[in-house]
């Protein structure tokens, strides 16, 4: 594990509220339905905390461990050139609600923070909601301006239809 210093400020703020966003950084919140019941939550809970909901969505994906824990590095690799290193800043595995956060490190194209959460409401439904917020980095994020945030967005839904996919098969209760 680095001791690598994350590359923004206030570290963790996403375990507590996902909608927050401090001065400075551009918020994303995108919450995807992927179904109702225990099974399904319990699939895709492991989808997210396992990466395989990541490795599906196409993109490359190193990890240090092979489930999301506080620590662990990842380096996501966008169409085999950019890469993106973070580290995990928090989990959670509880009976309706498991995902994790990460942090932007030295590198990455942005900076900020990012948390992939699966809940399940009280009626049994079951959400994936992509969060964060982030500001541009690197030149080429800053150059591409709104196309950048259009790509980010882009990338939450998709982990939500690829997720859903991923759930498809998992009976409802």
């Amino acid at each position: 594990m680095s001791s690598a210093p994350f590359t923004y400020e206030p570290v963790g703020a996403t375990r507590d509220d996902l909608t927050f966003c401090p001065p400075g950084f551009r918020p994303m919140l995108v919450r995807t339905r992927l179904g109702e019941g225990h099974a399904v939550f319990r699939r895709a809970a492991e989808a997210v905390l396992t990466w395989e909901m990541h490795r599906e969505l196409g993109v490359g994906l190193d990890a240090t461990a092979g489930r999301a824990a506080p620590g662990v590095e990842v380096t996501v690799t966008l169409a085999g050139v950019v890469k993106a290193p973070c580290r995990i800043i928090w989990t959670t595995e509880e009976p309706r609600r498991a995902g994790w956060a990460y942090g932007t490190l030295e590198g990455h194209p942005e900076c900020g923070e990012e948390a992939f959460v699966v809940d399940r409401t009280g009626d049994g439904t079951v959400w994936l909601t992509v969060a964060a917020f982030s500001k541009p980095a690197k030149w080429y994020a800053k150059a591409g301006g709104p196309a950048t945030r259009g790509f980010q967005h882009a990338y939450a839904r998709r982990c939500g239809t690829v997720l859903k996919r991923l759930c498809e098969n998992e009976p409802e209760s």
